[in-house]
């Protein structure tokens, strides 16, 4: 080893005085940090080394944004769509932070497939590496776990359709499909347990295991030592050897400052869409996955009846047990991508099926008009949504009346009255809002208590003509009656 990296890696003895010794006497600070900078890189650094910092950056951003938000976060059928609601409307920074979180597990998928291929391009997977290459697949398979646990999470119409397609292909799954669907879902049909199961696996399960997996990666890799570019030999690296400090440390750097402002722009014109809440009983609903899905999507188009043990368990199993095991396949130490023309045309094919597949699932939206005008119509529905103010779910009439009683013993006589002179039978128990009249819940906002008193007495045609009648009561029960519909908000 030259005697300048020699000189670099071995520093001056950590200083024995201040805060900065005090930590590194207890902690082995400086040890710490001289292993994490000064690990040797054969041929010097290199913009293709980038993607393993980048991802790791973006795993962080996704736990610190889905600690915030889970802060809100009520994982029921009835309160998950209503708090995220309330995130997206009313948080400040929530309609940020949550498109932070949504397009960070796209750019988690997107930077991932990069040091996927990167690593497979360069031969990165030879030498003693093949621990290294399946924490690796397995770190793969737990994001796109993420991604699809926490698709469900909001609960509007695009993640309960979407996921119910997606338990149903689970279904298709010979022998143990069902079994399976039934897991996922806490039973035959999507509700609260559905949610609840996403929740825990999304939150805790897969979190946990991916930070196992990180902390093995990263021990492995050191083990290992960097493959170098894809000139040099996997067992014994050949070229002149640069320091990970500084120069690479500066290049993921930058490849960070490019993510947070790349995903900071887009988190702040393109904010992430909410949609209606879930309706299950919506038979007009198309759904669709999100990208990084719709290859799996259009694939399983292609597989009914018996040809479903081939489509769905057969050719996947087949090629995730190639992929897994590339390491002992592929075992020469040649890494020069055009001297493998077998492993190159195999990912070349790979890709173009994908992609076909994505593209073709897409093409097939664009030219079909039913379905192209109805998911127009659904991002019509989304945008409609997100432009209205936020509206707090009630858990019920009657809590809105006690509270409404404790409150105010004038407004609890004025419910009494609003139910003997049966408003409740046109604005429904607690002025929830029925087909026949509307809700009288924040009414007060808009109007004064003398001008309540003046519709009531004398109603606008509009109210007229929807069936409204003057209110004759004395002037005690009618203001006892205006202040219990004040109470409501």
């Amino acid at each position: 080893m030259p005697s300048t990296l020699k000189d670099q890696s071995n520093p001056s003895p950590p200083p024995e005085t201040g805060l900065r010794g005090w930590l590194n006497r207890r902690t082995g600070l400086d040890t710490l940090l001289k292993t994490a900078l000064y690990e040797p890189i054969p041929g010097g650094a290199r913009l293709a080394y980038v993607f393993g910092s980048g991802l790791l950056f973006i795993f962080i951003s996704q736990v610190i944004t889905g600690f915030f938000l889970a802060l809100y976060y009520v994982p029921s059928a009835d309160h998950a769509h209503t708090t995220v609601a309330y995130i997206a409307k009313s948080v400040t920074a929530g309609s940020f932070l949550r498109s932070l979180h949504a397009y960070g597990s796209s750019a988690m998928v997107i930077v991932l497939l990069l040091h996927l291929s990167q690593t497979y391009i360069y031969g990165a997977y030879k030498g003693r590496r093949e621990l290294l290459w399946l924490s690796g697949c397995l770190l793969f398979a737990l994001v796109l776990g993420m991604a699809f646990t926490g698709y469900l999470l909001p609960w509007d119409q695009r993640a309960y359709f979407a996921t119910a397609v997606g338990t149903n292909a689970a279904s298709e799954i010979p022998w143990i499909g069902e079994n399976l669907k039934r897991m996922m879902r806490g039973g035959t049909e999507m509700g609260t347990l559905t949610i609840s199961r996403f929740f825990v696996a999304h939150v805790f399960l897969i979190p946990a295991c991916i930070f196992a997996l990180v902390a093995s990666h990263i021990f492995l890799f050191r083990k290992a030592g960097a493959a170098g570019p894809f000139i040099e030999n996997p067992f014994k690296p050949e070229q002149k050897p640069e320091l990970f400090y500084p120069r690479q440390v500066l290049t993921d750097l930058s490849l960070t400052a490019l993510l947070i402002i790349g995903l900071g722009l887009l988190c702040f014109f393109v904010p992430v869409q909410l949609g209606p809440p879930a309706n299950p009983a919506d038979a007009q609903y198309i759904p669709r996955p999100e990208w990084y899905y719709l290859p799996i999507f259009q694939w399983l188009k292609y597989w009914h009846g018996a040809g479903s043990l081939i489509g769905i368990l057969i050719i996947p199993t087949v090629l995730a047990v190639a992929i897994v095991a590339l390491p002992f396949l592929d075992r020469g130490i040649e890494r020069r991508p055009w001297k493998r023309p077998v492993a190159m045309g195999a990912y070349a094919f790979v890709l173009f099926v994908l992609v076909g597949l994505g593209l073709r699932s897409q093409y097939v939206d664009k030219h079909d008009p039913g379905v192209s005008q109805q998911l127009v119509k659904q991002k019509t529905e989304e945008e409609d949504y997100m432009r209205k103010p936020f509206e707090p779910e009630l858990s019920s009439a009657s809590l809105v009346a006690a509270n409404a009683a404790l409150a105010d013993p004038l407004a609890a006589k004025g419910k009494t009255i609003f139910e003997a002179q049966s408003c409740n039978a046109c604005h429904g128990d607690g002025g929830v809002g029925s087909a026949a009249a509307p809700k009288l819940i924040g009414v007060s906002g808009k109007f004064s208590s003398e001008k309540l008193e003046a519709l009531l007495k004398h109603p606008s045609v509009a109210m007229t003509e929807g069936g409204m009648q003057a209110v004759d009561l004395k002037d005690e029960e009618l203001k006892a009656l205006i202040a219990y519909v004040e109470s409501l908000k």
